[in-house]
């Protein structure tokens, strides 16, 4: 069966980490930068990664951090990928021997196949719907003909999903993942736990969906004959 990943991002509390782990979260994610409604505490960060349980992924997210900074938040949460949001280069996110998501926004002239081959050693590549550059986390859908159909690195589909639409994202992206924050929340950092379960139960039709469609038809061979 077909299974597409969740990233919930912008957390900032241990039980909504929790309630996204129990319902299926492949990965939690963290956002550093101050600018950003969703920023979380060092502190209260290093709390989230410590209750996280195994084979859930601490994922850091940095929009424009320096050098320094992003070593520091290294340095005290060891996350499992940090995630660059902003116009940061292949050199700046290889330097800290971590692995990574590089971010694309879609909401302009974007090239992906280009932007992709800049970074060859990114784990997997969000397309949001943000301007270039850009944070994330606004909650804006793009045209998702948009992505090609030939890009053969994972894809984590971000950007205005909620649990009206990821089906039809998944049907129609068929993403490695998909990653959201606004879409599950009643205030920016504050995850709804309806919203939640109802997110992952459309994931999870939908994936049943894809997966039923993509089974191959009976072979005729298969078919007994008649007497």
């Amino acid at each position: 069966m077909i299974r597409t990943r969740v990233k919930i991002c912008g957390i900032t509390r241990v039980e909504d980490a929790l309630l996204a782990c129990e319902l299926g979260a492949d990965a939690i994610g963290m956002v550093m930068t101050p600018s950003s409604p969703r920023c979380v505490a060092l502190e209260r960060a290093r709390e989230i990664r410590a209750a996280l349980p195994a084979f859930v992924d601490a994922v850091v997210l940095s929009h424009g951090l320096p050098a320094d900074q992003v070593g520091r938040i290294i340095g005290m949460l060891r996350p499992d990928l940090v995630q660059f949001h902003g116009l940061e280069d292949a050199p700046f996110c290889e330097v800290f021997g971590v692995r990574y998501l590089k971010a694309l926004g879609m909401a302009g002239d974007v090239d992906v196949h280009a932007l992709a081959a800049e970074h060859t050693r990114a784990a997997g590549f969000v397309l949001d719907g943000h301007p270039p550059g850009q944070q994330g986390g606004q909650g804006k859908t793009f045209d998702w003909t948009r992505i090609p159909r030939d890009f053969d690195r994972p894809i984590l589909l971000a950007g205005g999903l909620n649990a009206g639409n990821v089906g039809d994202a998944i049907r129609a992206v068929h993403p490695w993942a998909v990653d959201l924050a606004s879409g599950v929340e009643t205030a920016p950092g504050i995850k709804d736990p309806s919203k939640l379960r109802a997110f992952f139960a459309a994931v999870r039709a939908a994936d049943a969906e894809v997966s039923e469609c993509a089974q191959p038809p009976a072979s005729v061979a298969s078919v007994p004959s008649s007497p």
